[in-house]
């Protein structure tokens, strides 16, 4: 299991997932450093891919590092600091573009131990990584920090199955498509469940 967090950029000058996962870590570090202890041993505990994407902020046009250096060399300390931890800088691409084409694995080989790939993220696009036979799932940032410091999380899930047949008619477009297969889906009530789609 492998967790993607992101940082992503909402109306607001705050990081939603990325940055606090980060300072929540070395904070546990911190306060196990007070207690005399080894704060080393602090780390994720599943493999964590931070990518940065629409997350710069600007206010005046050419001055994009002004705001953004101190959260992005935080990030890197972050990504140094921490084992299991690969932050991608920013510019690098869209979160879930990233997933697909350099970050999902498929199959993890540990010590001659073959075991499937699967995503946890905190973006709404996470399950795309579904189309490379990577299971994948939309969480919460605090479901995905508690899934990168070890909690297990309930993989019995319900699954709904959708059958589309036929083909669209002249002037519907695919977008049209995905608009009211959405509309459905949304009405069916489908968070926290698999969508398998099939038919011809």
């Amino acid at each position: 299991m492998r967790v993607l967090s992101l940082t992503r950029f909402f109306s607001s000058p705050l990081d939603f997932t990325g940055i606090p996962a980060v300072v929540d870590l070395a904070c546990v570090r911190d306060a196990r450093n007070k207690l005399g202890s080894d704060s080393n041993k602090i780390n994720p505990l599943v493999p964590v891919d931070l990518v940065i994407n629409h997350s710069v902020q600007v206010d005046v046009a050419r001055s994009e590092n002004v705001r953004n250096n101190e959260r992005f060399a935080f990030l890197k300390w972050g990504s140094n600091a921490f084992r299991n931890m690969l932050v991608v800088p920013p510019g690098s691409g869209i979160v879930h573009q990233v997933n697909l084409e350099y970050l999902g694995r498929i199959v993890f080989n540990t010590e001659g131990l073959l075991y499937p790939d699967s995503v946890v993220g905190t973006a709404s696009h996470t399950t795309m990584i579904d189309r490379l036979g990577v299971a994948g799932w939309g969480f919460g940032g605090i479901e995905a920090e508690a899934t990168v410091l070890g909690k297990p999380m309930s993989m019995v899930l319900c699954v709904v199955g959708f059958k589309l047949s036929g083909k669209l008619c002249n002037g519907v477009t695919t977008t049209d498509l995905v608009l009211t297969v959405t509309q459905i889906l949304r009405k069916h009530g489908v968070v926290g469940k698999f969508v398998e789609f099939y038919g011809n």
